[in-house]
């Protein structure tokens, strides 16, 4: 697989780090939005500040690094060269920030106008980028499990962003729709849809590459991300007419294919080749750790009454999925894509005169576990709120402020590196020339 990438035809490396650098400050308003709220806000999934937390992390973190992954992933691995990469992912970055901000604010005051104009910006953002995305990607063959994979899973976030969009302008235009059970079909499109099929078509790529590890099952490879939109599809019918008996039974295959793709990364990491285990291995493996406690969870909440009546549950999911599954498996990821991408841009920009630092200095190993593990804390005292909100909303608001504070800290290191080693190729250059 390796081989087959095409590093010459990466983006401006602003394209991509615009996305990444501004993740972390959603991260930091979820932590302040605990702290704000309070206790009170995890009475229930439908809380006001709940609803904004989520979107906070799913749309200002997630959705934010994601795009930015494909919009470098995209030429690298499918040959997908997007038209005019900077002002694409400008207009994409200002409409995907200035939407979630509105939206957040939407939740917290619910304002119809509010909603009406993070419905606008959105959806109009979100379709300019799937757009161009498909534009790139027309002609180009399925010659890999990762090229399908990203096909697949655009289509997953075309339709997590049109039920977005609908959710968000009926509460700003009262439009008559059932939220309820758009709202379920909704979440699970964002994160299995969309999210667990974007990152297994990376994961075919960056698990071997960055872990050492052999290749994912080329059967596996084959029919997971197909599985998914199939199943998510299904469900998602069955869901919407509530027909609880297949509604629950292909909630199940879902989760399984899931669990499945969970088990054999874990399985493909007991076969690395690492003396020792990274920041990143150990954010992968925290990562789907966490999505087969999630999984476990729903499953216990579906056949086990008085577990399924506890109005927590929910929140324990969902804590599980984006804290501990999502947020965990993208903050490993930048600590790898963040170093590559510098040293691969100032390779080519020193043209074998002035050799890039080593991938390890950009961003010191040290830096990056220590941060690794005030995440780790922060998803720790996030479950922990969950079960008892008056002790731990303070202590993981507080750990949430200060992971991600340490997060951007870290990559705006890494930022300044790559801004010193091009002057240094600047003043090489002038000497040659002179």
């Amino acid at each position: 697989m390796q081989a087959l990438l095409s590093y010459d035809q990466s983006p401006p490396i602003a394209a991509p780090f615009r996305f990444f650098l501004t993740a972390p400050v959603f991260g930091i308003l979820a932590g302040l939005l605990l702290l704000w709220e309070g206790p009170d806000m995890l009475a229930a999934r439908w809380t006001p500040g709940v609803l904004a937390l989520t979107h906070l992390m799913t749309i200002g973190f997630m959705l934010q690094v994601m795009l930015g992954a494909l919009i470098q992933i995209l030429p690298v691995v499918a040959g997908a060269n997007l038209t005019q990469p900077i002002r694409l992912a400008a207009a994409v970055h200002v409409a995907l920030n200035l939407g979630t901000l509105l939206l957040v604010a939407a939740f917290l005051t619910f304002d119809p106008t509010w909603f009406k104009a993070a419905a606008l910006i959105l959806g109009a953002g979100t379709a300019v980028f799937i757009g161009a995305a498909l534009f790139a990607l027309r002609g180009v063959p399925s010659t890999s499990a990762s090229i399908k994979g990203l096909k697949h899973a655009l289509v997953g976030l075309a339709v997590t962003v049109s039920l977005g969009v609908a959710l968000t302008a009926s509460l700003g235009w009262s439009l008559d729709v059932p939220l309820m059970e758009l709202t379920d079909i909704h979440l699970v499109w964002g994160f299995v849809g969309w999210g667990a099929v974007l990152l297994a078509a990376v994961a075919y790529v960056v698990v071997p590459m960055f872990q050492i590890t052999p290749a994912y099952p080329g059967g596996f490879e084959r029919w997971f991300s197909i599985a998914v939109l199939a199943m998510v599809g299904a469900w998602s019918v069955v869901e919407y007419f509530s027909l609880s008996v297949a509604s629950f039974l292909l909630g199940l295959v879902v989760v399984i294919i899931v669990a499945t793709f969970a088990v054999v990364t874990l399985k493909l990491q007991r076969g690395s080749k690492r003396a020792r285990f990274d920041a990143n291995q150990h954010c992968w493996r925290v990562a789907m750790l966490s999505a087969l406690a999630a999984g476990g969870v729903w499953l216990l909440a579906m056949r086990v009454p008085a577990f399924g009546e506890w109005t927590g549950w929910p929140l324990l999911c969902g804590v599980l999925l984006l804290f501990g599954g999502f947020m965990t498996v993208i903050v490993g990821m930048l600590y790898k894509i963040v170093p590559f991408l510098i040293w691969l841009h100032l390779q080519n920009a020193g043209a074998r005169r002035v050799l890039a630092p080593n991938m390890k200095k950009i961003i010191a190993e040290r830096d990056m576990d220590r941060q690794v593990r005030a995440h780790f804390l922060a998803c720790a005292l996030a479950l922990a709120a969950v079960f008892w909100p008056a002790g731990f909303v303070y202590p993981a608001g507080l750990a949430l402020v200060l992971a991600n504070g340490w997060l951007m800290r870290n990559l705006w290191s890494g930022v300044s590196v790559y801004r010193a080693h091009l002057q240094k190729i600047g003043a090489s250059t002038v000497r040659a020339d002179t």
